[in-house]
């Protein structure tokens, strides 16, 4: 069965003509998967039952709940999805259909007047980045734009967010395509219609593939309208690469490059997530060099206390070290905060996920 969950308005309308429709009740089936967030084909009581049924045989609205979830102490919630498309993604990652289930977690930060989801656009991920848990899961495979939008559409709490973070499992830019249709559906009139300034979209500086001139950050900042982070972590490329190793292939200064040829200065912001380690990346030689690296770049910095889990070599800077960091980068022309940590107790902060809930 085929998902319409993350069709365009126009594959609607083809879907339609497919099944005996006229070409209009496409446009019904944006506004019902949308706008009013079907679940199933026998809420569209404005399209025919004769319809309905026909769809029914072809098609699933791509909609599933959460099978866990736990709450943190802090209301922060994390939600594991067992993904639609689990056989595409065990037949991506060389996983037999005898396998377990694919699954992946998605997070729900309430915070005053604002609600944020951090998604995941893979099951794992293939960056390695040393300081993050997800790495350890390994690779399974991309989640498709429905497997996307469930995450968002599914929560329980889905009517009350306010902003969205492509953050979780996986490297948005390893999924491009997949992501691009999730962001189209998000923001476009025909869809949800959110604002781009409401979406974040992380990356650890994916450019290209090696020998490969596929551009993917490039596209992503030239097709959609949403604010990007970089995962900077550390500003010199030696030790940028011990920790992360996409700086081998797509080195850091290449991406900066990249940024400063488009003007960030109006509706949309990059930012740079900037997690910290006591004296690992915390000190006056580490500040200067973020100067001078994003030096004529309008942007900002996030800081990010370390969550331990993975290698118990890092030890996260102290609160004292990082509101110095925070108050010089800022002194210093580069407006930078502090992230609150969130969700720690549940294993949904920053760097985390690793499907725990499903041991569960």
């Amino acid at each position: 069965m085929v998902n319409l969950l993350g069709k365009t308005l126009e594959e609607l309308q083809a879907v339609a003509q497919e099944v005996g429709l006229p070409r209009f009740a496409g446009k019904q089936l944006a506004e019902w998967i949308y706008v009013r967030r079907a679940t199933s084909f026998d809420e569209m009581t404005n399209i025919s039952l004769k319809g309905r049924e026909a769809l029914k045989a072809r098609y699933t609205i791509g909609r599933h709940a959460p099978v866990a979830e736990a709450i943190s102490k802090d209301g922060t919630k994390k939600y594991l999805f067992a993904i639609s498309n689990s056989e595409a993604v065990k037949q991506q990652s060389g996983l037999t259909s005898n396998s377990e289930a694919v699954f992946v977690e998605s997070v729900y930060i309430p915070d005053e007047d604002r609600a944020t989801l951090c998604v995941s656009t893979q099951a794992g991920c293939k960056m390695g980045c040393k300081f993050c848990m997800t790495g350890t899961l390994g690779f399974h495979g991309h989640l498709s734009a429905a497997d996307i939008l469930n995450q968002i559409f599914s929560i329980p709490d889905a009517d009350k967010l306010t902003n969205i973070v492509y953050m979780g499992e996986g490297e948005p830019m390893d999924n491009l395509d997949n992501v691009l249709r999730s962001l189209n559906a998000m923001t476009s009139a025909w869809g949800c219609a959110w604002s781009p300034k409401r979406i974040t979209v992380s990356s650890v500086g994916l450019l290209h593939y090696p020998n490969q001139n596929s551009k993917l950050l490039q596209r992503f900042i030239e097709e959609s309208d949403c604010h990007l982070a970089i995962s900077l972590h550390n500003p010199f490329a030696i030790d940028r690469q011990e920790i992360m190793p996409i700086e081998r292939v797509n080195r850091l200064a290449d991406v900066i490059a990249l940024l400063k040829q488009y003007d960030w200065s109006h509706q949309r912001r990059v930012s740079f997530e900037y997690i910290c380690w006591s004296g690992g990346n915390d000190t006056p030689k580490h500040a200067n060099e973020l100067l001078r690296l994003l030096k004529g770049l309008d942007c900002r910095i996030n800081l990010i206390r370390f969550h331990a889990g993975v290698d118990k070599s890092f030890t996260s800077s102290d609160e004292q070290q990082m509101e110095w960091l925070r108050d010089y980068l800022t002194d210093h022309g580069i407006t930078t905060t502090i992230r609150r940590s969130r969700g720690e107790d549940i294993l949904a902060a920053c760097g985390m996920l690793v499907n725990a809930l499903k041991e569960q």
